[in-house]
């Protein structure tokens, strides 16, 4: 049997489970195709964590990294919530070990604590509100002017937003090595091959490749983005499992993805801990209901409040 026929079978087979157990796909833009076609819900962190909130499901797979299920918990305490792949990490998460940030924390205890939601429960119970790409600028602005900030994990995001909204923010020193990984003269010689191809690129990329972009967003907003450009090429500086959904919602339009630094093998970049998912892994913890993610109540409730804070921030982008 080739590649297509098994994922065909598995994937028919992950939807009899789903339909048995009362079950729901969560997956991130950045999983393999065929994991984003057998799910119910693709989308961006706030995407989903917006719908793991609202599912009347009874068991959640939440197809991406680790803190994304933690998340999907926090929501659904009483849910069995199920990951793929349990070692499917994160290193902006990794980056911000709990017991140091609570002392780096210690040090401002006068700055309203602001958490990217790509960390971990136990520093999400340290926040006073989370936010996501997608909902950044909002939730910053949402604090009154003469509060100090701090922000973390990512260096990066936490850059663009000082910039972006003019605040004073105290910076965690955190960054995703897949949006570190982008590589300037490569991408101006892409333009340069390809005139008038607009260059868009994810806020966790480095302020030299933000500089370049003719539009930075949230991967939900790269997506959109590139629907409405009348440009019909594009060079996309994210995670490249974007480009399943984009080609899909942009068939007539030359995409490309971003090309990485001159040391590194592969042509574009790529989250080793997205790609540790499959399908049969689905299937296996579905059939099994295994890795079930544990969150102490204690963790839960307070990291419930900052995740709670930033959904209702967002509250108006809601279908």
């Amino acid at each position: 049997m080739n590649n297509q026929a098994e994922n065909e079978t598995l994937s028919s087979d992950i939807r009899t489970l789903c339909a048995k157990n009362n079950a729901v796909i969560l997956a991130h833009y950045y999983q393999v195709p065929e994991i984003q076609e057998v799910a119910d819900f693709v989308g961006d962190s706030l995407a989903l964590a917006q719908i793991a909130e609202q599912t009347d499901a009874d068991i959640i797979v939440l197809a991406g990294v680790h803190f994304m299920a933690e998340t999907a918990k926090i929501l659904n305490p009483s849910k069995l919530v199920l990951e793929p792949e349990p070692e499917a990490g994160c290193s902006l998460d990794e980056s911000c070990p709990p017991l140091d940030f609570a002392a780096f924390k210690a040090q401002y205890p006068d700055h309203v604590v602001v958490t990217y939601v790509n960390c971990s429960a136990e520093v999400k119970a340290l926040s006073d509100i989370c936010c996501t790409s997608s909902n950044a600028v909002k939730v910053i602005e949402s604090i009154p002017e003469d509060r100090k900030i701090l922000f973390a994990p990512d260096k990066n995001l936490g850059a663009y937003l000082a910039k972006t909204t003019g605040r004073d923010m105290v910076i965690w020193d955190g960054a995703c090595t897949v949006h570190e990984a982008f590589c300037r003269d490569k991408i101006q010689d892409l333009k340069t091959q390809n005139p008038g191809a607009k260059f868009i690129a994810h806020p966790e990329s480095e302020e030299a490749i933000l500089e370049m972009a003719d539009f930075i967003g949230s991967t939900s907003a790269l997506l959109s983005y590139a629907k409405s450009t009348e440009e019909k090429t594009i060079i996309v500086a994210t995670e490249a499992g974007i480009l399943h959904q984009m080609t899909k919602e942009n068939p007539h339009k030359k995409l490309i993805a971003a090309p990485i630094n001159e040391d590194n093998t592969c042509a574009c970049s790529e989250c080793p801990y997205m790609k540790m998912n499959s399908l049969q892994k689905i299937y296996n913890v579905l059939k099994n209901k295994s890795n079930q993610v544990d969150i102490s109540e204690e963790i839960i409730d307070r990291a419930r409040l900052p995740i709670d804070r930033m959904l209702q921030i967002s509250q108006p982008q809601l279908a």
